[in-house]
């Protein structure tokens, strides 16, 4: 059961300040730093990055920003929810998953 809840967003807050089975309109995710769901983070090695565009490609929450001219790729950690599909699908294995600190 999917729960509709108005919330207006004058500051930031965490995903578990919502109610369980909370459902946001399109378009909001922006809104609502999701990353406090994580259990592990990606760090990048930069020395072994070629700048493939891989882990910006198959992020499903979109979370990498290109830097363009310094040839890498910057997770956004306030939304990246730790699921390790950019280290899986790195060829050059250069994204580690590292365990959150609680």
């Amino acid at each position: 059961m999917n729960k509709k809840v108005d919330i207006v967003m004058e500051a930031a807050f965490k995903i578990s300040d919502l109610p369980l089975g909370f459902t946001a309109k399109p378009g909001t995710t922006r809104k609502f730093k999701t990353g406090d769901w994580r259990s592990a983070r990606p760090v990048l090695d930069r020395a072994k990055c070629v700048y493939c565009g891989f882990c910006y490609i198959y992020c499903p929450d979109g979370v990498y920003r290109d830097m363009g001219a310094e040839k890498y790729y910057q997770v956004d950690l306030d939304y990246c929810k730790g699921c390790g599909i950019c280290a899986h699908e790195c060829p050059k294995k250069c994204i580690q998953m590292i365990i959150e600190e609680v």
